[in-house]
């Protein structure tokens, strides 16, 4: 059975045929994404050049994809975690408060334009006062914004009850720091996911009606994240994925959990993302040569060059963040620029990264390295639900050779 897998980016909207009967990839192509007329323009010009398939699959980042703020308690206790959930969400976290808020502190929050508030503080049980303070706040202030709620369970139902009274768009779910040092980012991530097909990207006026709202059934990065731990769960170590684009270099990394690693006051996730917005090839060229330079970082003048920098720059930050990538057995480099730069050249750009001797961060031993060079990781992740084992054969065919 032949099914379709979409990605609607802000540049290029990629379409991958895919047999799940096996996992083979049938055919790519891609069109520029046509958000100046309607973002169905190009994903119909895609599917009527791919031939019938039984059902389509979609994810997107166009419109700048899921801007996220964050709403915490002590900054680095609930709204670190709440930071870093998010971002295993597949948002882009705009703006991160802490403490009990004020009128001034809000209108920061709303400067920043986020799509979905992530509102979280305190363990299960524990001190409530500044949770309900921050929701009587946003109650106020007539926010219009959709209010994820995922902190101290016990006062959840207060919580959700003063936003609603208000008219306020809510989704209330489990704690995402239930306890000291224990890390719960599956209902969060799952509320966020959802609030984002229901309320967010058919607020992007990126198509005229409501098919393509329909169509998305998750945020781009968010597919990623669940590709790239299907395809970790076939290693037998850890997976490092760098992905550079036009505007971000996103960086994952799927670790084995380590029982014996010490307990950390805001919790581990083991599968993790961190995005660098100021690394991006085609529209932050400034940016990639700032932080290259900050970090004493040498790169090439052409985009190949400048993307070798970013991913050093972005891998640096990555690990410094508590990611210990010594056990990594596979590093994945993802983006155009790898795609279609020659075998020997997409190598020797990523070769300053995994030689980072200067970087303060423990390197891989010995990895193998892939390109993903035909676009496989977030097909990948949209079909792993329906389709798993095809998904799996899918990752094996194409990541497993350089």
């Amino acid at each position: 059975m032949l099914v379709a897998c979409l990605d609607v980016g802000s540049t290029d909207t990629k379409l991958a045929v895919v047999d799940v009967g096996d996992g083979t990839l049938v055919a790519t192509a891609s069109h520029p994404t046509t958000a100046g007329t309607d973002v169905l323009d190009g994903v119909d010009a895609l599917l009527a050049g791919c031939g019938p398939v039984r059902r389509v699959y979609c994810c997107s980042s166009a419109g700048g994809g899921l801007r996220l703020a964050v709403v915490g308690q002590e900054a680095l206790v609930s709204a670190d975690a709440a930071h870093r959930v998010a971002l295993s969400a597949g948002a882009r976290v705009v703006h991160v408060a802490a403490g009990r808020q004020t009128p001034d502190g809000l209108r920061t929050v709303r400067a920043a334009r986020p799509d979905v508030l992530l509102l979280v503080g305190g363990t299960d049980g524990g001190d409530p006062d500044t949770l309900l303070h921050n929701a009587r706040r946003l109650a106020a202030a007539r926010w219009r914004v959709p209010v994820v709620v995922a902190g101290n369970a016990d006062a959840r139902d207060e919580v959700t009850a003063l936003l609603t009274a208000r008219g306020l768009p809510v989704a209330a779910t489990g704690n995402v720091l239930p306890r000291i040092g224990v890390l719960d980012p599956v209902p969060a991530r799952a509320a966020i996911r959802e609030v984002f097909l229901r309320h967010v990207i058919g607020g992007k006026r990126l198509s005229r009606g409501p098919r393509f709202a329909r169509l998305v059934s998750a945020a781009t990065p968010d597919a990623v994240l669940t590709g790239v731990g299907l395809y970790a769960d076939q290693l037998p170590g850890d997976l490092l994925v760098v992905d550079v684009g036009g505007a971000t270099t996103d960086v994952y990394s799927a670790l084995v959990p380590d029982e014996t690693a010490g307990a950390a006051v805001a919790g581990r996730l083991w599968r993790a993302r961190t995005v660098e917005g100021d690394l991006g090839v085609r529209w932050n060229v400034d940016g990639i040569l700032a932080a290259a330079a900050a970090e004493k970082v040498t790169g090439g003048d052409d985009t190949l060059g400048r993307a070798a920098a970013a991913c050093v720059v972005a891998v640096r930050r990555h690990a410094r963040a508590g990611r210990d990538l010594r056990n990594v057995v596979s590093v994945v480099a993802s983006g155009g620029v790898f795609r279609h730069a020659e075998p020997h050249a997409a190598a020797a750009a990523l070769a300053p990264t995994l030689h980072d001797h200067a970087g303060g961060w423990a390197l891989p031993r010995a990895p193998h390295v892939a390109v993903d060079r035909d676009y496989v990781l977030a097909p990948a992740g949209l079909l792993a639900a329906d389709h798993p084992d095809a998904a799996a054969a899918l990752l094996r065919r194409h990541l497993h050779r350089p």
